[in-house]
């Protein structure tokens, strides 16, 4: 009997995400209404398939006591850069976000997104990035409460045209999320512009970039598999790079919430929240990549020995991670140890 593997791995998260439910009776009207606000359209897969089911998880385990407001797409103001402080000053209560999006200000986090560092998937690196953060992460998170931290996929590179060696990289304008992704881009000979995801289409529209560097299940939230006709994947372990992210909650209103919604909420959180995203991100990824098949557009696997070229060429840019922490007392060699132990360790 042939087992789906996009089924397997939904479910493998239900099991993992499933609710702590109060055992007090009945639902009761919410006593506690909190607003998560983020950077993605409603329509994107971690919307729909991370957030709400999250929400409902939470929801449901507090019996009605606990109401989550999803506000998308920066609905409630400010920009993606923004979105960490404003759950630190209270503007919003619970936010989803990229510590890549201020460079240098969490430079533990720094070490999942270097360059041929992390697994191809989800679930291995979702979960090596949250034992990394509940070890090492909280001083540098000291001012909020991270309910979650957690890394996607492996990220391949989408472009205006194919992409089969390091040599087509060049003079190209390519966005990155984070500050070594962009570094990797710049060893291989590209340009490399940052910037948030929500303004990748209007940058490919006019011509300011000619491609970005996304994991392919952000492909369709931001329409660029209608932008762009080239997809080069970068296949296998080690990959080529992934952002990682905060689920991050006001400190003060966490602490102010009564002791069995902390239970629940904490419950969601955490690892249970790092496997409930790192198997969605694995999940939508083949469909995805099978979607832009199926319109035409040109998927490019990168030969083994193109990959060998390219992991060597960004050996620069960990010995200069390695450096720059050493003169902020971070021991950089010690954290990729420990970061490629624990994806070795969640890759059986």
């Amino acid at each position: 009997m042939t087992i789906d593997r996009r089924r397997l791995i939904l479910g493998t998260a239900a099991v993992l995400s499933a609710p702590f439910v109060l055992t007090a009776g009945r639902a009761r009207a919410a006593e506690v209404t909190l607003k998560l606000h983020h950077f993605l359209p409603p329509v994107s897969n971690a919307h729909k398939k991370m957030l709400v089911p999250w929400v409902k998880l939470v929801e449901d385990g507090s019996e009605g006591r606990i109401k989550i407001d999803i506000f998308p797409a920066m609905q409630l103001g400010g920009t993606p850069p923004q979105l960490y402080d404003q759950a630190r000053d209270g503007v919003v209560d619970i936010v989803w976000t990229l510590p890549g999006s201020t460079p240098g200000r969490f430079p533990t986090t720094e070490v999942m997104e270097l360059p041929f560092l992390i697994a191809d998937r989800g679930f291995v690196n979702a979960q090596a990035a949250q034992e990394l953060a509940d070890a090492r992460l909280k001083d540098e998170v000291a001012d909020i409460h991270l309910l979650s931290y957690w890394t996607h996929d492996a990220g391949h590179i989408h472009s205006r045209r194919q992409i089969t060696t390091m040599a087509d990289l060049q003079g190209m304008k390519l966005r990155n999320p984070t500050r070594l992704a962009g570094e990797a881009l710049k060893a291989l000979g590209a340009t490399s512009v940052g910037m948030p995801v929500p303004q990748v289409p209007e940058s490919l529209a006019q011509g300011v970039i000619d491609g970005a560097v996304i994991p392919w299940e952000v492909v369709p939230a931001v329409k660029v598999h209608e932008l762009v006709t080239f997809h080069t994947e970068i296949t296998g372990t080690p990959a080529f790079y992934a952002a990682s992210f905060f689920l991050a909650r006001n400190k003060a209103a966490y602490e102010g919430m009564p002791d069995d919604l902390r239970a629940v909420m904490d419950a969601q959180s955490g690892m249970a929240f790092a496997r409930l995203a790192g198997a969605m991100w694995d999940a939508e990824a083949g469909a995805v990549r099978q979607m832009v098949i199926d319109r035409g557009n040109t998927v490019t696997v990168l030969a083994d020995d193109e990959k060998a070229r390219w992991i060597e060429a960004t050996l620069p840019v960990h010995a200069a991670w390695v450096a720059e922490m050493e003169g902020k007392n971070i021991d950089g060699a010690a954290l990729i140890d420990a970061a490629r132990g624990l994806i070795a360790k969640y890759s059986v």
